[in-house]
């Protein structure tokens, strides 16, 4: 579980994909020291866990579902991505509940000055747009936001330059995809709601006690 607070930037040092296999490298600024086999780090808000580090990098493997599903297998060496390391328990959660499974992807639309901040659009899927509510949370990138306005494809957030100048935001331009993650508990709110209004209803019913004569 991450928090959406990205920690540090991160560069692609490689990627590498064979068959149904892929793995990639990332330089980063986090402290080695600090690292563990197996714990894990989202990159750009997917959950990756660490097979191997040092000398200021970690490398983990990618699913083919992963690859499918997010942006990882589009990354070109070089690339800026967004670390994240696992939330622990005595953490302050200064974002939002952050699964570091990506729901989908959408594709920015337009990006302007608004004030002091910039203002961006994006479409996106109704597998996304449905979980998507107006001054609730959602991770770009793994990154936690509060989204800004909801229309029937796309939606729009407000990004203040200190978040912008600490993660790759500031290198998305129109056209580029981001990794989307929705609101882990909207999700099971949506769920919970669909499930209750389709099921019939069972046992004592106003109907049952009115077909018996009892009403």
């Amino acid at each position: 579980m991450f928090t959406g607070l990205i920690e540090d930037l991160g560069t692609l040092r490689e990627l590498r994909i064979g068959g149904s296999q892929a793995q990639l490298t990332v330089n980063t600024g986090l402290p080695m020291t600090e690292l563990t086999l197996g714990e894990s780090i989202a990159v750009n808000g997917v959950c990756l866990t660490v097979t191997s580090f040092g000398e200021g990098a970690f490398t983990a493997d990618v699913s083919p579902e992963t690859l499918e599903c997010t942006s990882l297998g589009r990354l070109s060496r070089g690339a800026r991505v967004n670390l994240e390391r696992a939330l622990r328990l005595s953490d302050r959660l200064g974002g939002h509940l952050v699964s570091g499974h990506v729901d989908g992807m959408a594709r920015i639309t337009g990006r302007h000055l608004d004030g002091n901040a910039w203002r961006f659009t994006f479409q996106a899927d109704p597998a996304v747009m449905d979980f998507l509510v107006a001054k609730g949370s959602v991770a770009i990138d793994g990154i936690s936001l509060t989204v800004n306005d909801v229309a029937e494809q796309t939606f729009s957030l407000a990004i203040i330059p200190h978040t912008l100048s600490l993660t790759t935001l500031q290198d998305r331009k129109v056209d580029d995809e981001v990794n989307v993650e929705t609101d882990l508990i909207g999700k099971y709110v949506a769920r919970f709601l669909r499930n209750g209004a389709s099921e019939k209803p069972q046992g004592v019913t106003m109907d049952v006690l009115a077909k018996h004569g009892f009403l």
